[in-house]
């Protein structure tokens, strides 16, 4: 028996399309999906047998919570327990790349593995109109990691879904790349009244402090919380070495601005073009012939934070 992976059946982003993923989805099934941010691996969020598939699908520890996707607040509430901060943060951000750690209703439709036995459920309002049209068709929660193998490098292409995953999906949405390239950041809400980023992303610590009109809490980790928070991941298979203004002959060099490299994150040193563009050079340095990669010095400013902290993880 062959181990080639098959093509899982793509559609576009259109009415039809659209209208074959709410199905899919309704029946349990897996769908690739487009958001903002990544391409997610899409399953109702209320199913044990539609939320095991993805953990299969991804080799994906059981340990490691899920983020739900909703389509406003409303659906949000029947899920979690906001309180006035959340409230803002949404209200600001969503829908966006924020995500946010709440308390779990008691009683709320999630199947536990979502939430990996958590008394927190982490909630995302997506902005992509073809996430939103797909949780509007279905009419459902989703829990949606993104669509790759575990600790892979994460998807922002079509092609990159299907390269990761072949027929472990049987349906990608294609609604071409994703804007903004890197994951929604993860903010959780303690109940004593502070707040901690868990995972840095397109929306800063910065913009979240302005918000709520304080800054984040000075505490320690209090174990995986979220996605994201595992030392190693988003890594292209082969041994990365950051902060490199110039490569070794057998490393492929990942540019950025002034450091031109075998390919740039961005030429004219523009953060959010690089991390728009991030998850693409990973995987273009995993297909290059070359045994290692380089990457060039991204500052760590603003959105800079969050690229920098997928790249320490790719290199773990």
């Amino acid at each position: 028996m062959s181990d080639k992976l098959q093509a899982p059946d793509v559609r576009l982003a259109d009415a039809a399309g659209i209208a074959a993923a709410g199905a899919a989805l309704r029946a349990g099934q897996l769908v690739a999906v487009p958001t903002e941010t990544v391409y997610g691996l899409a399953a109702r969020a209320d199913s044990a047998d539609a939320v095991a598939a993805i953990y299969r699908a991804k080799g994906r520890p059981d340990f490691n919570p899920l983020i739900v996707h909703v389509l406003d607040m409303a659906k949000a509430e029947t899920i979690a327990v906001p309180d006035d901060r959340a409230r803002k943060l949404a209200a600001a951000f969503w829908p966006g790349a924020l995500t946010m750690v709440l308390p779990l209703r008691e009683g709320a439709r999630i199947t536990p593995a979502v939430t990996a036995g958590l008394p927190t459920v982490a909630l995302r309002c997506p902005a992509h109109p073809a996430m939103r049209a797909v949780l509007a068709e279905s009419g459902l929660a989703l829990a949606a990691p993104s669509a790759n193998r575990s600790g892979a490098v994460s998807p922002t292409t079509p092609g990159h879904v299907i390269a990761s995953l072949g027929d472990r999906v049987p349906l990608v949405l294609d609604g071409g790349a994703c804007a903004a390239g890197i994951e929604s950041t993860i903010v959780a809400l303690r109940a004593e009244g502070g707040w901690q980023v868990l995972r840095p992303g397109p929306i800063t610590e910065a913009q979240i402090s302005a918000v709520l009109g304080q800054n984040a809490d000075a505490v320690t980790s209090m174990g995986i919380e979220a996605p994201g928070q595992l030392a190693s991941h988003y890594a292209p298979g082969k041994p990365v070495r950051l902060n490199a203004e110039t490569a070794a002959a057998d490393e492929f060099h990942i540019g950025f601005g002034a450091v031109p490299g075998d390919v740039t994150l961005s030429a004219t040193g523009d953060l959010a073009e690089a991390a728009a563009r991030l998850y693409d050079c990973l995987h273009q340095a995993a297909a290059a012939t070359h045994a290692r990669v380089a990457v060039a010095p991204v500052p760590q400013c603003g959105i800079g934070a969050a690229i920098n902290d997928r790249l320490r993880r790719a290199a773990a």
